[in-house]
């Protein structure tokens, strides 16, 4: 499988394209693009539709990056994850304040999490969503404090619903239904699927 791009900041899509045996090179945005923008919710979207055009929309922002760099073509690979309480999307958390507000909602109750994955070859795009529903144990107030607190790489800033499946938070995961590669950020089998066609 020849070498392809991944559109992410993500360290964990790098680790699960690496279990993969994927090569890949970063192609992250540049300093004057507002990566961020991209994430903006809309009024009554559905968690689904949200991430899968959040998706689409930093893999258009990719592939014209590619294109204004004047790279070698490759494939393009962006992926996005959001957690969602119902149809309220739990974002990434501004601050530990923050963390601990989404931490007590999913405290004691199931939850979705859904990933988006596209592939872009040329004009040729290709993407998947896959949803798992996630069970957590209630959490103790000083649980929540303590998880919020953490400073770790698997701790809970910059993780949608302010949690990490593959850090310490695990230990509060009563139940997983669907793939735990996908609650991490890269379903490796939609992925792989992709891949191969």
């Amino acid at each position: 499988m020849r070498s392809i791009y991944l559109a992410s900041q993500s360290p964990r899509r790098r680790q699960l394209l690496d279990q993969l045996g994927v090569a890949h090179e970063l192609l992250l945005p540049e300093p004057h693009e507002d990566a961020e923008a991209l994430e903006a919710t809309r009024a009554g979207e559905a968690p689904s539709d949200y991430v899968q055009r959040v998706t689409r929309a930093k893999l258009d922002a990719a592939c014209e990056r590619l294109r204004r760099l004047g790279l070698p073509q490759r494939r393009v690979l962006c992926a996005d994850t959001t957690v969602a309480l119902g149809h309220q999307i739990l974002g990434k958390p501004a601050d530990a304040q923050e963390a601990v507000a989404m931490l007590q909602q999913l405290s004691g109750r199931m939850h979705e999490v859904h990933t988006a994955v596209a592939v872009a070859d040329g004009s040729d795009v290709r993407a998947a969503l896959c949803r798992s529903r996630v069970w957590v144990a209630e959490l103790s107030e000083a649980a929540i404090a303590d998880y919020a607190a953490c400073t770790e790489a698997d701790g809970p800033m910059g993780k949608a619903g302010a949690y990490a499946v593959q850090g310490r938070f695990a230990a509060w995961i009563a139940r997983i239904d669907g793939s735990y590669t996908g609650i991490m950020g890269l379903p490796l089998f939609e992925t792989a699927t992709l891949l191969r066609d």
